[in-house]
């Protein structure tokens, strides 16, 4: 989904209003406020507090398409699977607001669309997990007592897990570094 300029402008007002005050925080007054004009200019471009939420997750499921499909695929197996989740946290360091709108209390509650748009981006990098660990599988490199598919969710769970944890935590510690540590752990329990 194309949006403009303004429109990321306001995803990433609305995005610095969740990382300081949560959902309940963030409202069209509010968001007016932090972009400094009037809250029917809020409305010009998006309908709803709601169209925002799924503009930032669309936004994010793009962003994460471009980045994972950019993974150099001359590498090895174990090399693009690093560069994948390296890719993510590294974006996720520059981009704290993207981590509280998927792990933010109360959006999943309030809309089945934001669910769905959250089950896009694990579908999503899901497109890209998989078919490695299928591919690891039948070269011997990774386990094959255990289903790909369940080793995809073994490692998004680790994954989602991780980020949650440094979301909770008020983003205190390096995310790239203890996630590449992440990565090594996940690699010694899938390898063959």
């Amino acid at each position: 989904m194309p949006i403009s300029e303004r429109q990321k402008e306001i995803i990433d007002a609305a995005g610095k209003i969740l990382t300081q005050s949560g959902i309940s925080g963030l409202t069209t007054k509010n968001l007016a406020r932090e972009m400094g004009f009037s809250e029917a200019a809020i409305y010009r471009h998006f309908p709803s507090k709601e169209a925002i939420i799924l503009a930032m997750l669309g936004f994010l499921r793009s962003n994460m398409d471009s980045r994972l499909a950019a993974v150099n695929q001359s590498q090895g197996l174990e090399e693009r699977l690093r560069a994948i989740f390296s890719s993510q946290f590294s974006f996720f360091t520059q981009n704290q607001h993207f981590v509280v709108a998927v792990f933010s209390d109360g959006l999943w509650e309030e809309s089945g669309q934001v669910n769905q748009a959250i089950l896009a981006l694990m579908q999503t990098k899901m497109r890209y997990l998989l078919p490695l660990i299928q591919e690891g599988q039948s070269q011997g490199l990774f386990k094959s007592s255990i289903s790909s598919e369940q080793i995809a969710h073994i490692v998004l769970g680790a994954f989602r897990l991780h980020m949650f944890k440094w979301r909770v935590s008020g983003f205190s510690f390096d995310l790239v570094s203890s996630g590449e540590k992440l990565i090594d752990s996940i690699l010694e329990v899938i390898k063959g």
